[in-house]
């Protein structure tokens, strides 16, 4: 199949998605009716008489934005996972194991035990906060590769940001543990949730995630070189060090955005990378766009049977996404090692 139908057809399944994670819920609302709803609210049109009183905020004020949040957050986690298995040259690499979601997590923990996250800034400190501790992250974890291996290699980047994840992830639990106030809304932290989320989540990740992105696609020729290894990038031309080090510091910001108002999800930005090269090749032109709507859409339905598995009860969606990424973790990684690339 050519990749222009491949493209389309993944257009197709995230449409799809995202009018399945608006319909479906405690309470299923007709596609006809959500047209209409958003068609009244675009356009003013008349909605017709036998659509309920409720519906209308149900879809715009609670639904939609929750609905758009997670397919944001699922591109932006694909989208960075893409990138840093391609600038450390490891299947297995992720902004998680980088340290950076776990570094957003604890900054979101140290805001949630000092209370600011209750006071009336709470909504924006606790973002910016968790999003100053993913690009510090990012930052200690480069300079401390660069200092204890001068090459600064993609395995000794991946070591220090699975230690780094693994120190941030104990001072959570240990903040959680002298805080037995804030202990269920860290651990809540912990597995991520887009339940009452606002616009303003989604106006402030979009813009983010585009911009983010577009700079990786004009930066697809040098991670298809980076792809190769360190010693083909630089015979090439690719100063290394300096690309890295910005290409990491953008996946930072993107996946550190991410976090920063839905809490740590892993496996996203592990599955979707792997799935979108399976049957788009190497190409980063294809491989980046392909990834974030693969994520995207994945992220949409693991929500949506989040909140609709058990109702009225929700599992978290971290939960949901590691039941998946597990085994995919696995296979990658011994397949990898059959193949002689781990």
């Amino acid at each position: 199949m050519k990749t222009g139908r491949k493209m389309a057809l993944l257009v197709l399944a995230a449409v799809l998605a995202v009018m399945a994670g608006t319909a479906l819920g405690s309470v299923s609302i007709p596609p006809g009716d959500i047209l209409a709803i958003l068609s009244g609210r675009l356009f003013g049109t008349a909605l017709p008489p036998d659509i309920g009183p409720g519906y209308p905020a149900m879809v715009t004020d609670m639904r939609l934005p929750r609905v758009a949040l997670a397919f944001l957050t699922g591109a932006a986690l694909a989208a960075s996972g893409t990138v840093m298995q391609s600038v450390l040259q490891n299947p297995l690499a992720s902004p998680f194991g980088l340290g950076v979601s776990s570094g957003a997590g604890l900054g979101a923990a140290i805001v949630i035990v000092t209370g600011l996250a209750s006071g009336a800034m709470g909504p924006a400190i606790l973002p910016a906060v968790s999003l100053a501790f993913a690009l510090a992250t990012a930052a200690l974890v480069l300079w401390a590769a660069g200092r204890l291996d001068r090459g600064a290699g993609g395995v000794t980047i991946v070591l220090i940001g699975m230690a780094a994840s693994l120190f941030f992830n104990a001072v959570m639990d240990l903040l959680a543990a002298l805080s037995p106030a804030y202990a269920q809304r860290i651990g809540l932290w912990q597995l991520g949730s887009f339940s009452m989320r606002e616009w303003s989540a989604v106006w402030v990740l979009a813009p983010v995630t585009a911009v983010t992105l577009a700079y990786f696609l004009c930066k697809a020729r040098t991670l298809d070189v980076m792809t190769f290894g360190q010693e083909q990038a630089q015979a090439m031309g690719v100063d290394l060090p300096r690309a890295r080090g910005w290409l990491i510091g953008a996946v930072a910001l993107l996946a550190g955005t991410s976090v920063a108002f839905v809490g740590i999800i892993g496996f996203v930005d592990l599955i979707a990378p792997h799935v979108a090269r399976r049957f788009f090749g190497a190409s980063h032109r294809r491989v980046l766009p392909a990834s974030a709507l693969i994520g995207g859409t994945f992220m949409v339905l693991c929500d949506l049977a989040a909140r609709t598995l058990i109702p009225p009860r929700e599992i978290p969606i971290g939960s949901i996404t590691a039941l998946l990424g597990a085994p995919f973790f696995l296979y990658v990684y011994f397949t990898g090692r059959r193949r002689g690339r781990l």
